[in-house]
Order: structure tokens, then C-alpha cells, then sequence
């Protein structure tokens, strides 16, 4: 089982998420516990403050080390175990679907959802495993990455989709964006499901996945191509895919 730790200002935050959906049936079926830790808890100011003017001068408030660090060794204590601790974190390493699936190997993750303007940089320094980013944009807080990176990562917990290909198959999961997908009817308001698709031939149906994933890549993420390693086929499949866009 792995037990996941959210430390954080507004633990309520998380309750419509995490309670809901494959989140919900991760938890009913044992496969994750999920823990929060108000770190305000922590707080050795009489009022309960937890971020303080930055050493300086400059704008905004700067989390102080202390709340941060005695909650997170209140959860070790408790675990006994040394666990990852993420920090959510816009300067952070990019969060990627091989982040996902590295941290779905873990027993114990401690998510630590910021907020104001900063961290005190000690957390950084000598509290933190990971720093973590959604991306290339500022959220008010840490809990909306974070409750995103858990739903990345819980539902690659065996079991947790039913079906091991199901996310196997996934966009990023292959290093490539995923083919396109159809469903019954074969045929709906002059639109028809690609004829290959209902041949029966699976070998011809795997090779038209793996064209499509390349073409569906080179036109919306080629910078994905740049670090993924190729078959024979598949070098050939991009020549020609790169022929077909200079022909257009």
C-alpha cells in the first residue's frame, strides 16, 4: 500500500478530488491511504503564523523553515520511514508521466503545498527530496499540483485501472503521443471509423497505432522525438510521415 501525505494550509481543499472517481476506489480497494497534515499545527508563533518578511526587503511572504520541518518530522516519526518529500514548486523539475511512474514505485510520499511568495530556502536545501512543477505558470498554492500529481501517479498502482494496458498504452507512458481512438458506431453522421480499425488484422491494426502515435507526435510535440528511440519501422513510418507535411 502506499500512503500519501499532503502538508497544507487548507486540507479541505482536497476532499471533491481525492474522494471521488479512481481516487476513491484506490482508497476503497487498500491500494493508497491519504493523510494531511495542517502545518500552521506546527507553528511556534503565538499566532500562528507561518510566513514571515523576507531577510532583505522585497514583496510578498516567505514560509518559514520551522512549521515545514516539524510537521514533516511528526509524519516520519509516525511512519518510521524516510520518505520522498515533494515540493510543489514552479521552479521545480517539470512533472512528466516518468515522474509519475518513478514515484509510483514509492511506499511513502510527502506532498508539501506552499503558499505566498516563497519557501525559506533551508526547505530547499536540506528538508526536500523533489521540487516539483505542473509547468511554466504560478498557481496561488501548492494543493492543485499536488492532487494533480497524485492522480498521475495512484493510477499506475496495480490494479488500481483493472487493466494494465490501459495506462501502458497512455500518451507519454511510450515516450510518444497516443494514436487515435474509436468507438462504436462504425459509421455516425457521415463519419467513419478508419476501415483498417474493423479488418480483423491485428498486425495491420498494431502497425496503423504505431503510424498514427508517430504522426500525432510529429505534429503536435516533435520535441519528443528528439529522446526517443526508434525501431528500423518506425524511422521509416517518420520519413514518410515527414514527406506526406512537406507534399501538404
Amino acid at each position: 500500500m502506499m500512503n500519501i501525505h499532503f502538508v497544507t494550509l487548507f486540507p479541505e481543499m482536497f476532499d471533491g478530488v481525492l474522494n471521488e472517481s479512481m481516487m476513491k476506489k484506490a482508497q476503497d480497494m487498500n491500494a493508497v491511504t491519504f493523510q494531511f497534515t495542517n502545518f500552521r499545527d506546527y507553528s511556534t508563533n503565538k499566532h500562528k503564523k507561518v510566513d514571515d518578511y523576507p531577510y532583505g526587503g522585497g514583496a510578498g511572504m516567505v514560509l518559514k523553515p520551522e512549521p515545514l520541518f516539524e510537521a514533516v518530522r511528526a509524519i516520519e516519526a509516525k511512519t518510521n520511514k524516510k520518505p520522498r518529500i515533494l515540493l510543489m514548486c514552479p521552479q521545480g523539475e517539470r512533472f512528466t508521466q516518468r515522474k509519475a511512474e518513478e514515484l509510483a514505485a514509492e511506499e511513502e510520499l510527502i506532498f508539501l503545498c506552499g503558499h505566498y511568495e516563497g519557501y525559506d530556502e533551508r526547505i530547499r536545501e536540506h528538508l526536500v527530496t523533489d521540487e516539483l512543477s505542473l509547468g511554466d505558470f504560478v498557481l496561488t498554492g501548492g494543493e492543485l499540483a499536488a492532487m494533480t500529481m497524485t492522480d498521475s501517479i495512484v493510477r499506475l498502482l496495480p490494479e488500481v485501472l483493472g487493466n494494465r494496458e490501459s495506462h501502458e498504452d497512455d500518451s507519454f507512458s511510450t515516450g510518444l503521443l497516443e494514436h487515435p481512438q474509436y468507438t462504436r458506431p462504425a459509421s455516425y453522421d457521415g463519419m467513419d471509423v478508419p476501415d483498417i480499425l474493423l479488418s480483423g488484422d491485428h498486425a495491420k491494426i498494431e502497425r496503423w497505432r504505431t503510424y498514427e502515435s508517430l504522426k500525432r507526435t510529429y505534429e503536435r510535440r516533435p520535441d519528443l522525438l528528439e529522446t526517443y528511440s526508434f525501431s528500423e519501422e518506425e524511422k521509416e513510418m517518420l520519413d514518410d510521415i515527414q514527406r506526406a507535411s512537406k507534399n501538404d
